[in-house]
């Protein structure tokens, strides 16, 4: 299937979810999935709030995608941030990088630049929507279109889970849509700075993202288990 029939159905997806869920929002972490769904959300002039999680350790290329987003779409972007008493007693008791001691240090530092402002934002949404796909890797092969969103109440809506790498690539390339450099620079998959890197040629898609980590761990949190379960968890862990 080409890219061009995959858009339409997939702008035909975002009418639907429009009309059936709103108030809606697109979390965008500004990689090139969240820029197509931008792309559609912005051309069509459809009624999708658009908010991105700034963890205060995102590379200087992805702050600079974010105000060229506002200027070329002319689009409002609603920025959460972390907690700043939960941030500071976590970078005192265990140091400003310590996720890479341990995956559970790793995913406390989620919890809480992520997952907690996630929460926030997604206050007062009946649906929200993301650019996950199924190809980005192991973590993500089962996912589906439509699925509930346990923590929040929500559905949860993955417009683009059967895109390839191409589809993806080549709406950009055809639409002319902004994009982060660091894509170029082999950087398929980007988070926070000290968190991504690049990967070779024939590594998985995630694979420059935890990379100290094993592949099945790859998640955040915000597509990966329940906040409360998560942070109650890592609290017992983190526990002398």
């Amino acid at each position: 299937m080409s890219f061009e029939r995959r858009s339409l159905e997939t702008l035909a997806l975002l009418h639907r979810i429009v009309l059936t869920h709103a108030p809606v929002a697109l979390a965008s972490s500004f990689g090139a999935e969240d820029m197509v769904l931008t792309d559609l959300i912005a051309r069509n002039a459809l009624p999708v709030d658009v908010f991105t999680l700034d963890t205060g350790r995102l590379p200087g290329e992805t702050y600079a995608l974010m105000e060229r987003v506002r200027e070329h779409y002319g689009l409002p972007i609603e920025v959460y941030y972390p907690d700043g008493r939960a941030l500071e007693a976590y970078v005192r008791d265990h140091g400003i990088n310590a996720f890479y001691r341990s995956t559970v240090l790793r995913r406390r530092c989620c919890a809480i630049r992520k997952t907690e402002p996630l929460s926030r934002a997604l206050a007062g949404r009946r649906a929200w929507i993301t650019g996950l796909r199924r190809a980005q890797g192991v973590t993500r092969q089962d996912i589906d279109l439509e699925e509930h969103d346990p923590v929040h109440g929500l559905p949860k809506f993955n417009p683009l889970v059967e895109w390839s790498d191409a589809d993806v690539w080549g709406y950009i390339r055809a639409r002319r849509v902004p994009y982060n450099p660091l894509h170029d620079r082999g950087y398929p998959s980007i988070g926070c700075a000290p968190c991504t890197r690049a990967v070779e040629p024939g590594e998985d898609i995630r694979a420059g993202r935890w990379w100290w980590e094993s592949a099945e761990h790859k998640e955040c949190g915000l597509h990966r288990r329940p906040l409360d379960v998560a942070v109650r968890v890592e609290h017992t862990e983190l526990r002398p």
